[in-house]
């Protein structure tokens, strides 16, 4: 395995490669007031750790090898291999924070894997190819939360679900950025082909009939996720998780209805905050019903 490579002067102290991005830039709300006060310090701790491995993995300035070195070390601060470089104090934190909840370990070794492959991959053969990537990158979010809480009556089938159908989009919403600074495409290549896109049109100002085809069909595949995803909010035990997962379902629906109708190479597509609001509004309301 590569061993730990030293970082610049200005991140001397850190491990980390901050991208400036945080809890209010996400399709989702992070520690919502939805949640309980005895939960959201951990849920903060775990957003920190998943954000600082997840910009690690999208640093453009960040070699392979570099990147590989400190998400090895991510791992063995939250595993416990390592207890004391202050360099990955997040991951120390997280360790903590998992030792006080009883919170499986596995969720944030899955996720340092799934930055460890985007270190390494930047195409993806098919759905089911994106869907495994999905299961590392995203699943592990929504099962820790489910477990943090108490567990779901239906296991963690919609809460995966849910995750990989957000993730997917957050793809189709960043695609123009991720290949234009990584060359990272997460649209299926056996699509792209079928449909005669190519991954230069990425960089277009708009989307071409071919392009437009594939999200149409990820879009698809993202629509039959939050079908599935739908049983979530009344399977979690916890019940204001289950009103929290509500607002996520249908903030996740409404991304999907608005990238069927907006161009995301033609200008970003997200919601505004009287749409946030409405979903968060309407989310409560189901989830109150739905239980």
């Amino acid at each position: 395995m590569t061993t730990a490579a030293a970082p610049p002067e200005s991140e001397s102290t850190t491990a980390e490669a901050p991208s400036g991005k945080h809890a209010g830039t996400e399709n989702f709300p992070v520690g919502s007031i939805l949640l309980s006060k005895r939960v959201r310090p951990h849920v903060a701790t775990f957003y920190a750790f998943a954000r600082a491995i997840d910009d690690i993995g999208d640093a453009p300035h960040l070699s392979a090898d570099e990147k590989l070195a400190r998400l090895n070390g991510f791992e063995a601060a939250v595993t416990g291999r390592d207890t004391g470089d202050p360099a990955f104090a997040k991951g120390h934190a997280m360790r903590e924070s998992l030792r006080a909840t009883d919170v499986p370990v596995r969720h944030c070794v899955d996720l340092i894997a799934a930055f460890k492959q985007d270190a390494i991959k930047g195409r993806y053969a098919d759905w089911d190819d994106l869907v495994a990537y999905c299961i590392l990158s995203a699943a592990p979010v929504g099962r820790y939360l489910v477990d943090l809480h108490g567990g779901s009556r239906n296991g963690y089938g919609p809460s995966d679900a849910l995750c990989i159908a957000l993730q997917v989009i957050n793809h189709l919403q960043d695609c123009q950025d991720d290949y234009r600074t990584l060359d990272r495409v997460y649209l299926p290549q056996n699509w792209m082909a079928t449909e005669g896109a190519t991954v230069e049109a990425l960089d277009g100002p708009a989307l071409t009939p071919g392009l437009r085809r594939v999200v149409d069909r990820c879009l698809d595949g993202c629509r039959a996720l939050l079908a599935e995803a739908r049983a979530l909010p009344g399977g979690v035990i916890d019940r204001r998780l289950g009103l929290e997962s509500a607002v996520i379902v249908d903030v996740a629906e409404t991304l999907v209805r608005k990238l069927a109708r907006e161009d995301p190479l033609a200008a970003p597509v997200k919601l505004t905050k009287p749409q946030a609001a409405l979903c968060a509004a309407r989310g409560v309301a189901r989830g109150l019903f739905g239980r």
